[in-house]
């Protein structure tokens, strides 16, 4: 079966199995599927600034045209050579899985398709379809965990000749990990902050990372965890009149549900005690934040965690696809998952 396993990717991007066609990249961290396929797409024989070798559709391009995908696969370069396919935003539309079955059936040549999705679930038709190929892979991206922030802090400081204080290490593990690019970008911002200089510390951190906003921010992804929605409302009227984007408060739930889906998962699959497990995890959030982590940890069962991450990642989407609405798109999102605390807790 055609599937990597999350740790093997990255290893595989830098050197891809050349009997491979087209690769099915997916997860819920959209950043970090962004940057593995544009790391992914300098491995193939093109340029990626020639528009004649390299075709970028999405998902409005193939509900114009369903037959385009499959059009452009069977294309040949108007100057000969190798081709790259590139689709975004793709979930489990026909045309998406029909093209990676007919390269799976009959791999051309001279073209690569890579296609980048969303967390897509086990048995989805286009996992399926890209798993099940001797010419196609899958590959899951799965959002950071503790080991990855650590190398990513070491990669982009180490790049800038920057070191860092084991304090502001923490603070800064504590606001990265939902995103890969959004960390990254973060991570950029701290290191031009800091040159010049030989070491990061807290108050660099905080100056970059710990904005004004970073309070609401925090209050905001509470109420959301308590079911408060007066106090969610007046948190996102803030952080909207701060001029913030609503995705950052967006990004900050998701990480907060992807640790409960976590504790979750050891409190339902592996019979861990539920005190045992908020101890271990409540280590990693603010003391003044942990009643509200305990108490959705106690409320949300994995099942429902999953939903809302689901509905955060759809969320965040939208926001990118529809920026002028995203104020309104993460306000009605973040306010439904609320009311649904705001039940379970009743």
């Amino acid at each position: 079966m055609a599937h990597k396993k999350a740790h093997e990717v990255d290893n595989f991007i830098k050197r891809p199995d050349p009997r491979y066609r087209a690769f099915l990249i997916y997860g819920p961290d959209r950043g970090l599927v962004s940057e593995r396929a544009a790391a992914l797409s300098k491995t193939v024989n093109v340029d990626l600034a020639d528009d004649f070798s390299v075709v970028r559709l999405d998902t409005g391009d193939i509900r114009e045209d369903p037959a385009r995908l499959l059009d452009e696969i069977n294309s040949i370069a108007l100057f000969g050579g190798d081709r790259l396919i590139w689709m975004r935003g793709a979930g489990n539309e026909k045309p998406v899985v029909d093209a990676v079955l007919a390269i799976s059936s009959d791999p051309p040549p001279n073209t690569t398709l890579i296609v980048e999705a969303g967390d897509l679930k086990k048995g989805s038709t286009l996992r399926k379809a890209a798993e099940s190929g001797s010419a196609t892979v899958a590959l899951p991206c799965y959002s950071d965990d503790s080991r990855n922030i650590h190398a990513l802090i070491d990669e982009e400081l180490g790049n800038a000749g920057l070191k860092i204080t084991p304090a502001a290490r923490q603070m800064l593990i504590e606001n990265l990990g939902g995103d890969r690019l959004a960390s990254r970008g973060e991570l950029q911002k701290l290191s031009l902050y800091c040159h010049g200089r030989d070491e990061v510390g807290e108050q660099d951190v905080l100056a970059i990372t710990g904005d004004a906003s970073a309070l609401s921010v925090d209050d905001a992804v509470d109420c959301v965890l308590t079911g408060d929605l007066p106090g969610l409302d007046h948190a996102l009227t803030r952080i909207i009149a701060s001029k913030t984007q609503i995705s950052v408060v967006l990004q900050a739930c998701l990480r907060q549900f992807q640790m409960i889906d976590v504790m979750r998962g050891l409190i339902e699959g592996e019979r861990r005690q539920m005190s045992q497990v908020i101890g271990e995890y409540g280590r990693r959030v603010h003391f003044r934040r942990k009643p509200a982590l305990e108490r959705a940890v106690r409320n949300w069962n994995g099942r429902f965690a999953k939903e809302v991450l689901h509905h955060l990642q759809n969320a965040v989407l939208e926001t990118r696809r529809k920026p002028g609405l995203q104020d309104s798109i993460g306000r009605q999102a973040l306010l439904a998952i609320a009311l649904r605390s705001s039940k379970l807790s009743r």
